[in-house]
């Protein structure tokens, strides 16, 4: 068995693709993070597929889902989701989430009745809205880029001007970043124009740190847009919202670091997690050290808590 690729087309001629691994084990539907696409999960389907029924599917502006800005919101890409879940199944499933994959899945489980087994992995829950935004890294980073992407006429190759734009040259040294900068731009630029198709590679630079741009071939810029303007939670009550989530709920909370600038690395603080502890009635939180992909950096330990949920 494998995964198949299909594609769901909403009530409004929108696609929702997906990827299925069936079988007779309760359905899990995984919910990806901005960037990356549902392949990003791909080293954890065998083993989660020896327990779950799986379905991953791409967000819009993602991966092979229609590249449509009217859509790039919680409630559009929530309610979305809940009409492609009742066309799989009448029975309550799990639904994991990473990251704004984690926000989209908070929607679903507190205003339908689908889900009764929520798996959050580090979303960030009042740290993506409001003023509050503008401390953490993925609005100096990706949200910025893309805003910036979007605003000028110079370069049309978003991969490659996000890796000469993103935040993470300011953990260079100073005296060193502009060279570093300058000769790993030559060496992606080379690699883009070889293979624009394909992720990204640059010379020296090791695989972990070229994760975030795997998925960036398919993505499109003005998700990350309505980050930065702040349109994607659409003035949502998060505390309303989460106090509304009845079923069962694991939380998974990567590290949190303050950077260089106070800026905020990481989803959210102990303290916005100790807010939606307050929120969620019937919620659990397991720590994991490590960075924001915890299916990717602690695969073990995460395959072994999505499975446990079951059991409990």
């Amino acid at each position: 068995m494998k995964l198949e690729n299909y594609q769901y087309e909403t009530g409004d001629g929108n696609i929702i693709n997906y990827y299925e691994w069936d079988n007779d084990n309760p359905l899990l539907l995984v919910i990806h993070a901005q960037g990356t696409n549902a392949e990003n999960y791909s080293n954890v389907v065998k083993d989660l597929s020896k327990k779950f029924h799986l379905i991953l599917v791409d967000c819009y502006g993602h991966g092979k889902s229609s590249h449509n800005k009217e859509k790039y919101n919680i409630v559009s890409l929530g309610e979305d989701l809940i009409d492609f879940i009742k066309s799989k199944t009448d029975d309550k499933i799990s639904i994991l989430g990473h990251s704004s994959g984690g926000l989209i899945s908070c929607y679903i489980a507190s205003v339908s009745d689908v889900c009764d087994n929520l798996i959050l992995e580090d979303p960030p829950l009042f740290s993506s809205c409001g003023e509050k935004r503008f401390d953490y890294y993925n609005f100096n980073d990706l949200s910025t880029v893309c805003h910036n992407f979007i605003n000028q006429d110079e370069e049309s190759d978003f991969v490659y001007y996000y890796f000469m734009n993103q935040y993470a040259w300011n953990f260079f040294p100073e005296n060193k970043r502009e060279k570093i900068r300058a000769k790993s731009g030559e060496s992606a630029l080379k690699y883009r124009k070889k293979h624009p198709d394909k992720p990204l590679k640059v010379r020296f630079w090791p695989k972990k740190f070229l994760q975030a741009f795997q998925g960036l071939n398919e993505y499109d810029p003005y998700f990350g847009e309505n980050f930065y303007n702040d349109s994607f939670n659409c003035n949502i009550d998060y505390r309303n919202l989460l106090s509304n989530i009845e079923c069962k709920t694991l939380f998974m909370k990567a590290n949190t670091i303050i950077g260089e600038g106070n800026i905020i690395q990481g989803a959210l603080t102990d303290e916005d997690l100790e807010l939606v502890i307050s929120l969620i009635k019937n919620i659990d939180v397991e720590y994991f050290d490590c960075g924001h992909g915890i299916h990717v950096d602690k695969k073990k330990d995460f395959v072994k808590s999505v499975i446990k949920t079951l059991e409990e």
